[in-house]
């Protein structure tokens, strides 16, 4: 079955194509057990991959990190726990450091070929809802275990995406949303930079 997205970059009109995620990705089981890394990550649903401790301001992950999964920049993983800002969990991209240490509970996993698969199509494509519905029919009925989706690598890799063949169709959208990501970003910090301004101005303006 053909699928077309409602906005396309001029030039490209081929039908997307729907792979499983085992076509395009392989999964990422290396141990930690040289310690390469001594810094706990975790999944925000808002701000990607982030140091434990930066996040919750302590350290969840325990002292011994040797059993954990060792993630390196560019690579994926998938966090299980749901949140309301994630119903079906949160898969993102190691983007701001060079490695990590994840609890093995994380699916993590990196694309096969990227000459054949944009990595930041496929960051983007798992910022979207549209992976929830595979998510769902393969999460057992009744089987959250303290907010934590019971799904088998397995079945994991079994899901399907929606993405170009074309892959310059695929850098395009992937560039597009990244400039778009850094443009927000920069923003944010312009916001928060005038209001420190604004709160040091009325401090010493009023004084």
């Amino acid at each position: 079955m053909g699928n077309t997205p409602n906005i396309r970059f001029k030039g490209f009109t081929d039908d997307w194509e729907q792979p499983k995620l085992e076509d395009i990705a392989e999964r990422v089981t290396r141990k930690n057990q040289d310690y390469v890394s001594e810094l706990p990550l975790t999944i925000s649903a808002q701000y990607g991959l982030i140091d434990q401790n930066e996040f919750f301001d302590k350290r969840v992950a325990s002292k011994d990190v040797s059993g954990y999964y060792l993630i390196y920049n560019g690579e994926f993983a998938y966090n299980k726990s749901t949140s309301n800002d994630a119903p079906w969990g949160a898969i993102k991209r190691l983007d701001r450091y060079e490695n990590g240490v994840l609890s093995t509970l994380y699916i993590v996993f990196k694309i096969k070929d990227e000459d054949v698969t944009s990595s930041d199509f496929i960051a983007t494509y798992y910022d979207t809802s549209n992976w929830h519905k595979d998510i769902q029919a393969i999460a057992a009925e009744g089987a959250r275990n303290h907010g934590l989706l019971n799904i088998a690598p397995t079945d994991f890799f079994k899901t399907e995406l929606m993405l170009p063949q074309d892959i310059k169709e695929q850098q395009k959208i992937g560039d597009y949303f990244r400039s778009l990501d850094n443009l927000i970003t920069l923003h944010q910090r312009k916001y928060y930079e005038l209001k420190i301004l604004k709160k040091y101005m009325i401090k010493n303006m009023f004084a």
